[in-house]
Parts: C-alpha cells; sequence; structure tokens
C-alpha cells in the first residue's frame, strides 16, 4: 500500500498523479505496462499540441483561464512540441516515416507516461506548476483522443489524396505515351479482344478516381468536432464549442456528446477506402507481375525497381510489385480489426479504443507507401508494343469481329457467333489465324462473307469498330484521356 509520499512508477507521488487521489497503491508493473500506449499514440503530439492550444483559449471565453494565462500556456505547448519531436534530442532516433509524418517521441524525451496526453500535461506542470494543470479543466482524454485523431485523420486523408493524384498523373503520362500501342484485352485471362494499352491504363486512373471520392466522402464526415464533449456528457464549463471547432479547423461542433467521444465511424471510414484502394493497387500490380514475366514478356523493370534471387544468377524479380499485391491483404485486416474491436461497444467510451490507433496508423502507412511505390513502377515500367501486338494478333482475338460483321450483314448474332466458332476450330486444326483465310474458304462457311471482311480482320479495323463512349476505339481514349487530364 503506498503513502502520500510515495512515489510510483512515474516517478510522481501519488497524491499527485493527474487523475487525483482515487487510488492508494501504486499500479501493477504488468497492468500498467499493458496499458500504457504512448509508443503508438505518440504520433498524435502534434494533433494534442494543437488541440490544447486552441482548447486553452476557449477557457479563456470560459472564464477559466486569463488571457496572460493562456498566453503563458500557449508558449509552453509549443516548447513542449519542440521538445518532444526534434530527433536531436535523443540518440538513435527513429528516421521520419515514409509517409512524411513526424517520427514518435522517444520514450526518454517523455518519460514514463501513459499515454501522449499526460506526456504533454506532465511536460506542461513541469514548466508552470498549477497553473499546467488547469489546461485539463472541463476535459476528459475521451473527448481529447477523439479530437487528436480527427486531425490526424484529415492530415492523413489530404496525404492519401496527394498519392493517388500522382498515381493517376503516372498512369495518364504513360497511356499518353502508348495512344497507338495495341495489347490483347483479356476475360478469365484469355485472350479476348485488341484493345489499346492506354484505354487499359485509364481503367485503373477511373478506379483511382473513385477512391479520390471514397477518401473525400469520409473526410467529410470527420471534419466534426469533439472537443468540450467532456468524458461523456458535455463540459461543465461554458466552452463555446462551435468556436473551438472552427479555431481547430473543423466544419462543424459534434451534437452529442456520448456520439462523439464514442464515434470512430471517421476511421472506420478511412480505413475501407484506404481497403478498397488497395485491391485496386494489388490488380495493377499483379498485372505488373504477369506482363514482365518471360511468359507475357509484354514489359520489362529497369533493373534499379527489380530484385534478384540469392540462389540464380538469372532470375529479375518484381518484388515490390509481389509486395504491393500482398499488402492488400494487410490493410484489409486492419480494416476489420478496428470493426471487431467497435463491434458490441456500449457508449460512451471504453478502453477498448485504445486499439483504434494501430489499425488505422498501419493502415494508412501502407496505403501510401504502396501508392507511391505504385507509382514509381508504373513510371519505370518499359513497354514491349512489338510483342504486345504480336500477342494481340493471336489467340484468335478477331473472331468478334467476323462475328461482327455477320450480324451487320443481316445474319443473327447467335448464328453469327456459331459460323465463326466454326472458322475457328478450322484455323486452330490447320494452324491459321482468321486473317490467313481466303475469301473462298470463309465463304464456304457463309456467303455474307465478301472482300470487305479483311478490312475488318485488322486489328486497327478491330479497335476503329468500338467507337462507343467508353470504348478503346482510338478516337474514344484520345476524349478520354483529355477528360482525364483536365
Amino acid at each position: 500500500m503506498g503513502s502520500a509520499g510515495q512515489a510510483n512508477v512515474e516517478g510522481c507521488p501519488l497524491s499527485d498523479q493527474p487523475w487525483g487521489g482515487r487510488f492508494g497503491e501504486e499500479p501493477d508493473p504488468l497492468i500498467d505496462g499493458f496499458t500504457r500506449s504512448l509508443a503508438v499514440d505518440s504520433r498524435l503530439l502534434r494533433e494534442d499540441i494543437a488541440g490544447s492550444r486552441a482548447y486553452a483559449k476557449a477557457l479563456v471565453g470560459a472564464g477559466v483561464l486569463t488571457a496572460e494565462e493562456q498566453l503563458r500556456i500557449d508558449l509552453a505547448l509549443q516548447d513542449i512540441e519542440s521538445e518532444l519531436s526534434n530527433p536531436t534530442l535523443a540518440d538513435n532516433s527513429p528516421p521520419p516515416l515514409a509517409n512524411n509524418f513526424p517520427p514518435p517521441p522517444r520514450e526518454g524525451r517523455v518519460g514514463a507516461a501513459e499515454d501522449i496526453h499526460m506526456a504533454v500535461e506532465q511536460k506542461l506542470i513541469q514548466k508552470h506548476g498549477p497553473l499546467g494543470g488547469k489546461l485539463h479543466t472541463g476535459r476528459s482524454r475521451n473527448d481529447q483522443v477523439a479530437v487528436d485523431l480527427r486531425l490526424w485523420v484529415k492530415t492523413a486523408g489530404a496525404q492519401i489524396l496527394e498519392a493517388i493524384d500522382a498515381l493517376e498523373s503516372a498512369l495518364i503520362a504513360r497511356a499518353e505515351d502508348h495512344l497507338d500501342t495495341v495489347m490483347p484485352g483479356y476475360t478469365h485471362t484469355q485472350r479476348a479482344q485488341p484493345v489499346l494499352l492506354a484505354h487499359h491504363l485509364l481503367a485503373y486512373v477511373e478506379m483511382l478516381t473513385r477512391d479520390r471520392s471514397r477518401i473525400e466522402d469520409a473526410l467529410d464526415r470527420a471534419d466534426v468536432s469533439p472537443l468540450g464533449a467532456g468524458a461523456l456528457a458535455g463540459s461543465g464549463f461554458p466552452i463555446d464549442r462551435t468556436a473551438l471547432a472552427r479555431e481547430l479547423g473543423f466544419k462543424t461542433a459534434a451534437m452529442n456528446s456520448l456520439d462523439a467521444v464514442a464515434d470512430r465511424d471517421f476511421a472506420l471510414e478511412l480505413l475501407a477506402g484506404c481497403s478498397i484502394a488497395m485491391i485496386h493497387l494489388s490488380r495493377l500490380c499483379g498485372e505488373m507481375v504477369l506482363w514482365t514475366s518471360a511468359e507475357f514478356s509484354f514489359a520489362s523493370f529497369p533493373d534499379a525497381l527489380a530484385s534478384g534471387s540469392s540462389m540464380m544468377p538469372n532470375k529479375k524479380n518484381p518484388c515490390a510489385a509481389e509486395l504491393v499485391r500482398a499488402k492488400s491483404g494487410r490493410v484489409a485486416g486492419d480494416l476489420m480489426n478496428l470493426l471487431m474491436v467497435l463491434k458490441g461497444l456500449p457508449l460512451a467510451y471504453n478502453r477498448d479504443l485504445q486499439e483504434d490507433k494501430e489499425a488505422l496508423f498501419d493502415g494508412v502507412d501502407t496505403t501510401i507507401d504502396c501508392l507511391r511505390v505504385a507509382e514509381r513502377l508504373v513510371l519505370g515500367l518499359r513497354f514491349d508494343p512489338d510483342v504486345m501486338r504480336a500477342a494481340a494478333l493471336s489467340g484468335y482475338a478477331l473472331a468478334t469481329e467476323a462475328a461482327d460483321y455477320l450480324s451487320r450483314k443481316g445474319m443473327p448474332f447467335r448464328d453469327a457467333h456459331r459460323v465463326v466458332g466454326k472458322i475457328v476450330a478450322g484455323g486452330i486444326a490447320s494452324h491459321r489465324g482468321l486473317e490467313d483465310f481466303t475469301l473462298d474458304e470463309l465463304q464456304q462457311f457463309s456467303p455474307l462473307f465478301s472482300a470487305d471482311i479483311f478490312d475488318h480482320l485488322t486489328l486497327e479495323g478491330a479497335l476503329k469498330s468500338r467507337d462507343v463512349l467508353g470504348g478503346t476505339a482510338p478516337a474514344q481514349v484520345k476524349e478520354a484521356l483529355a477528360r482525364v487530364k483536365a
């Protein structure tokens, strides 16, 4: 049993603990370590400082702080942010994260605080004593962490949008490079009909455009401030929550204090958007893996974007593309993780919500990294138009053009389908393409064939015939390219 003057594991007398005098024993070391979250939520330092600075201003309006006290707290908070985020203040500081979020504070710079909120508060009390303790008046860590997380989501979402834009630009640039490059389009991984490579690449631009819309939609609903909701019932002090929301850059303030501290829909929606975007990246990178294989040989990666084998000197592996393909499962797992954390939670705040950050941070980090890697791969990919064209001519990819030709001559399509199927079977047996048949031979299958059929049995003829909105005809693809560039 600890006494009033006895120190706990944080080096503070029990009577001086920020949560008051309810507890008379030191924390069990195992339980204490298990419940701490500083190693994860230290990434919220910047947001926690921003929320505290804005809240100090709100306390002036509520009559809790004077303007002079608020200024002292504000300057101290700025110093604390600098102290805890400056990597020169600690040995062996981690490098900046790939997504440009600031590195988390080192344990040695914040002591053994339970979380980032207490770390900042302890520093503030060290600087200003009782004045530092005034900042938490009418505020709970429940609404504090909720506003921090929403601020983080707004910043993270903007970075995701930037990465999506960059990948879209890369795909558009490569499509513009290959407006005349023909490739086989596939269904069931079987050669189906010829398409333009530009058309294929622009399909991913459409996917990313939807991804952007989903992220923007999630950010719109995240743009709500919970600060001032207190622990669950609202602040006991006359905080102007609308002004506080505006001060923090939010569109509005949460309308229900219970929902304000318990809601994590905004994190779920961002992770859902990330998960769908990662599925699109997985499909794109999966195709790059196929295209760069010897079996396809449609493209190759420069050496700087490929990996070797520890055993086989001949290997050049598309490892980065394979990892993006695999990491889609990781982000989908993060979404499922958070869904299960929230499942069945009663209102309002529960400590289960401490588990929201690892899933959110990992999902966002992984998505941003994969978007950037995919951009680099798309820009570096070296296509072989001759190989792609030869593949488009093989596999009887022009069979649909022959069937359409007969339909235009008046034959029901199902009959035309059967007639051309017989021609294909004959071509397979004689090892010939459709374009290798003579007119006399074709007329043995149907008298509707005439000399103009050979204008249709070309890649250019097949492409030109698909001149409908969204089709692969060169004119349509050029219009699509102009639209996405605009």
